[in-house]
């Protein structure tokens, strides 16, 4: 394994270009191709490990900032839609990039050194890599003959800033999250005959002040999140300017109520927090504009499957190729399942391992990674024990006492998961 990627004799790129074919060959015709953008941060002990640094922990509590050694990747995955029904998605990874941060060089090196320090900082600075990577995806995409399809990718607000605003490639759609306290204008009216020409009209009020404002009326808008499918009340405000966007793009607001909820039956309802969007396409339909944030949820499940499910980050390799190539390697495989998971329900309904009788109650609910992994290791042990799926509850289900239990170790071992 070490020698296999420190030799250079995996080509990782090129996989990718393999599972994003795969995806595009999955998607509706003459439908946009939704993308969903984040990082995410690979814990190491190591201090040695290539690309390691003191990161801020995301998982930490708001009062107070944690710090955790380990490497950080920026990650792209495209929303695959379910064949059943179109609201629901699934994220496939298409990208795994390795984005560290420059050394700072100590006191006794020079000004040039100082000075390409500088320069190298501005170049791996995360959101100028989610740049560079967005315009990467769209020149494979039109290479590959999508270049008529739009790409609409949804980001957090890490990623709504100046530096990927004012370098999007042409047919790129940028939704992302905005502070409640942004500063936003309207267009530019009455233009003076002489002089300079306006860019930034009349300032409007913070995101905030239009959400709690009844001067912009409520409009209700369906959604498929969390299972189920919600109507979520939202506020658009359209034909606006930012600064941090450039001069001459304009920009569609949307402002997301928060969505009640319970935690049991009989508790209280609590509220989630409100949503402020920025759309860079002022013609896309809300309804549309909605669901492909919402998906953007997909992407943290991908992070939380690969590191805990999969074991991305926990090889102990030092070589750089090593230290960046075994990570992405496995998100490659695990982008390689997804595929191969939904082609397989795609084609047919074949005999699933039934689920516990601790979990009848979600049936319907989303079949994880752990799910498919569970389901084609059982596949593989049931050839060596000659059961079938189809059969495997009903004749437990025979017998009237535990003693005249067929082969109960059969069953028992393929419920055992990681």
């Amino acid at each position: 394994m070490y020698r296999l990627f420190s030799h250079h004799r995996v080509d990782i790129p090129r996989l990718f270009d393999h599972v994003r074919t795969a995806v595009l060959q999955d998607l509706p015709d003459n439908e946009s191709i939704i993308a969903h953008m984040d990082d995410t941060i690979l814990k190491k002990t190591g201090k040695h490990v290539p690309g390691t640094a003191w990161r801020r922990d995301p998982l930490g509590p708001p009062f107070h900032t944690n710090f955790i050694w380990g490497q950080r990747f920026l990650q792209i995955s495209l929303a695959l839609p379910h064949q059943a029904s179109c609201c629901q998605s699934r994220a496939i990874p298409v990208d795994f990039h390795h984005c560290p941060t420059v050394k700072k060089p100590s006191k006794q090196f020079t000004e040039e050194h100082w000075q390409i320090y500088k320069e190298e900082k501005k170049i791996a600075k995360l959101s100028r890599q989610g740049s560079d990577r967005l315009n990467l995806l769209r020149d494979k995409l039109n290479q590959q003959g999508y270049k008529d399809r739009e790409l609409i990718v949804s980001v957090d607000g890490s990623y709504t800033n100046s530096e990927v605003l004012k370098n999007l490639p042409e047919a790129v759609t940028l939704i992302g999250r905005i502070r409640k306290d942004t500063k936003l204008y309207q267009l530019p009216d009455n233009q003076k005959a002489l002089g300079r020409k306006r860019v930034y009209g009349e300032r409007l009020p913070s995101p905030e002040q239009i959400r709690q404002s009844d001067q912009y009326s409520w409009q209700s808008v369906q959604g498929w999140a969390a299972g189920k499918t919600h109507q979520f009340n939202v506020k658009v405000v359209n034909y606006i300017r930012w600064r941090s966007a450039g001069a001459n793009q304009n920009l569609k607001l949307v402002i997301i109520r928060p969505l009640g909820y319970r935690l049991t039956k009989k508790s209280k309802i609590l509220y989630r927090q409100p949503a402020y969007l920025i759309c860079t396409d002022t013609e896309l339909d809300i309804e549309k504009l909605l669901q492909a944030y919402l998906w953007r949820w997909e992407i943290e499940v991908n992070f939380r499957e690969e590191k805990t499910l999969l074991g991305c980050g926990q090889a102990q390799v030092v070589n750089p190729d090593s230290a960046v190539g075994v990570p992405a390697f496995v998100v490659v495989l695990y982008a390689l399942l997804q595929i191969a998971k939904f082609r397989c329900l795609k084609t047919s309904q074949p005999d699933t391992l039934p689920r516990p009788k601790w979990n009848l109650k979600q049936e319907n609910k989303r079949d994880t990674c752990g799910d498919t992994i569970n389901e084609f290791r059982a596949q593989l042990w049931a050839k060596g024990a000659g059961v079938n799926f189809s059969g495997l509850v009903s004749k437990n289900n025979k017998s009237r006492s535990w003693r005249n239990v067929i082969n109960p170790s059969v069953s028992a071992m393929f419920y055992i998961r990681k």
